[in-house]
């Protein structure tokens, strides 16, 4: 079933979450390698300890060589500037330990969250995925994983190294001169701190609406491409573009609004900044002019000031980031928190292999609570034995295959009755179980964009090289791949596009043969087939369905004479039941659109210009 494209507008924002409530998510990825983290910890220390050491070597250099130059080759001493070195190396050698120490931590917190958002979405029931943009959906994972890395970093290597070096500053600033110096800083960096945190926090909804945008601007453009075909049928490039660029102008506008609320922020920081450095280069220079102060610390409060100023004027860049990432973070983890529709039960056992009896008792359905699909739906198809499924399109019939599936519950508040197999109901049997015990040939073939064999495979991917070709034999594929210039190494474009519908159909079949379940389910298995392959592909399937139990839905009554059961669908609900035979001395429905498809078939065999290519 192929998701109507309707509509690229963004989704409702997610519930506003408080941001610590997003790190402390993340924090347990992060801590399962507490001692790489306790170890990079202690760098980051070190290295700041050492680099706030630096100015303070400085100012007792430049003390010592405020002498004559007879006496400076005899008081300063030799280990000073060893210490300077020494110390101006160990900020960087520590900087780069904690960086070398932690980056498997942050990559390995990237992984495993990426993986187990990964399992999450395809835990989650068909409905979540044909109500979703998926090039949204992508865009929010790619955005989400990539926060991770950024989130840490600048946590990590920006804000926490800050605070230690202002502390630190701070701290030298109150016990070793005047309180006004520290009293100036401490003002400056609240004032600062507050104004970035204020302003930021009223641009955090601007850049959240733009990313909103780009994320359904990301899915118009992806939902086209993925349409391709249809687009070029329709001759609606032009269509296509004035859909996309509308959605970019609504994005431009929120990132320009983005820009210039930025542009305000910077021009509020610069001048904070710019009024505090002025107040301390003054207040130094006053106290080397009455003489309660040195050449030296004059230099050592202006070093103090460049330290602080680098880390100060990207703190407000690295806070905006920091929010960024935890909004977009908070996408991600919102994905982790959608509600699994279709869940096992806590009872629930692996089905046993083995021959299997598949019973539906008396199914209600509807995907929609306004619009019923099935209506008291019951039947029983006993192990080895087929049954099939008729009916007009829109009768319910592919709703069968996907409720086996268990792409949606039965028994819940939108239908009743239960599906068994062997007499448990499937919500009491491991999804992965169930799944593994039943083959499908769908009626929408989508294939990978990989290989023939790789597709092939896809079937059972343990399955040796021979079995892979026997299933394409068997679908009568392997000629045909063997024509192909690289054989069954050819890829197959997107979703198989570059393959004819009846070959995609051929490779489907290749896959549920090579997969040998004991349920089998043929969805309008060779619809995309040309009538001669056809009834040789029908052939071949009725042999595979030998000793199977089969589920066979079909438009063309051709293919399901030899059913040991034949069911008739009408609106959902079962009209008629019987093999071909009594359905047809019935005169009922069946046998009207047998006579029906009959009549076609004649019209077709004398219209030559109607055979297909």
């Amino acid at each position: 079933m192929r998701r109507h494209a309707a509509s690229a507008l963004p989704g409702p924002a997610p519930a506003q979450r408080h941001d610590w409530q997003t790190v402390h998510t993340l924090f347990p990825y992060i801590w399962a390698y507490r001692g790489r983290v306790l170890f990079a910890l202690a760098c980051l220390i070190s290295a700041k300890v050492a680099n706030v050491g630096v100015p303070i070597i400085f100012k007792h250099l430049i003390d010592s060589l405020s002498i004559t130059p007879e006496q400076a080759v005899i008081v300063v001493p030799a280990a000073l500037l060893v210490a300077y070195g020494a110390l101006r190396f160990s900020t960087s050698l520590f900087t780069e330990l904690r960086e070398l120490v932690f980056a498997r931590v942050t990559q390995q917190a990237v992984r495993n969250i990426s993986l187990q958002v990964f399992r999450h979405l395809h835990s989650l029931s068909l409905r979540f995925h044909l109500e979703r943009q998926t090039g949204g959906l992508t865009r929010d994972i790619e955005r989400g994983t990539r926060s991770i890395g950024s989130l840490i970093s600048y946590t990590l290597y920006s804000i926490l190294p800050t605070l230690i070096e202002i502390s630190l500053v701070l701290g030298i600033l109150f016990t070793k001169y005047e309180p006004s110096f520290g009293l100036i800083t401490l003002c400056a960096l609240t004032f600062y701190i507050g104004f970035t945190i204020v302003v930021t926090n009223w641009r955090t909804h601007l850049r959240r609406t733009a990313n909103e945008l780009d994320s359904a601007a990301n899915s118009r453009a992806v939902d086209s491409l993925i349409n391709y075909e249809t687009v070029k049928y329709f001759n609606n490039e032009e269509f296509e573009a004035r859909r996309y660029n509308t959605q970019m102008e609504k994005w431009e506008t929120a990132q320009v609004k983005s820009q210039v609320s930025l542009s305000y922020l910077n021009i509020g920081q610069a001048l904070v900044v710019a009024a505090a450095v002025t107040a301390m280069m003054w207040r130094a220079s006053m106290g080397v002019a009455n003489g309660s102060m040195s050449i030296g610390d004059i230099v050592l409060v202006n070093a103090f000031l460049i330290q602080l100023y680098i880390p100060l004027n990207f703190l407000g860049v690295i806070y905006r980031e920091i929010r960024q990432s935890l909004t977009d973070i908070e996408r991600m983890f919102t994905l982790m928190r959608e509600h699994r529709e279709v869940a096992d039960a806590a009872d629930a056992i692996a089905l046993p292999p083995g021959p299997a009896q598949v019973a539906f008792s008396h199914i209600d359905f509807s995907y929609e609570a306004k619009r019923q699909i099935l209506f008291d739906v019951d039947f029983t198809i006993e192990p080895g034995k087929t049954l099939a499924v008729v009916g007009h399109s829109g009768s319910g019939k592919s709703t069968l295959a996907r409720l086996l599936f268990r792409f949606y519950d039965v028994g819940t508040a939108e239908s009743r009755g239960g599906i068994r197999i062997n007499g448990r109901d499937i919500r009491r049997i491991s999804q992965a179980s169930l799944r593994a015990a039943i083959g499908i040939v769908p009626q929408d073939t989508v294939l990978f964009n990989d290989s023939i064999y790789y597709n092939i495979l896809y079937g059972r991917p343990d399955a040796q090289h021979g079995e892979v070709i026997e299933a394409a034999r068997a679908a009568h594929l392997h000629a045909f791949i063997e024509h192909l210039p690289d054989g069954y190494e050819t890829r197959v474009g997107e979703r198989g596009l570059k393959l004819s519908g009846g070959e995609k159909q051929r490779v489907a079949i290749a896959r549920a043969l090579l997969k040998n379940p004991p349920i089998l389910i043929f969805d309008e298995a060779t619809s995309a087939l040309d009538s001669k392959t056809e009834q040789a592909i029908q052939a071949e399937l009725e042999t595979a369905a030998r000793g199977r139990t089969t589920l066979v839905i079909a438009h063309r009554l051709s293919t399901v004479r030899n059913a040991d059961e034949i069911l008739v669908l009408d609106a959902g609900r079962v009209v008629e039941r019987g093999s071909h035979l009594a359905l047809l001395m019935a005169g009922g429905a069946y046998a009207q659109m047998w006579a029906l498809q009959q009549q076609e078939d004649r019209s077709m065999a004398v219209s030559p210009q109607a055979q297909p290519a």
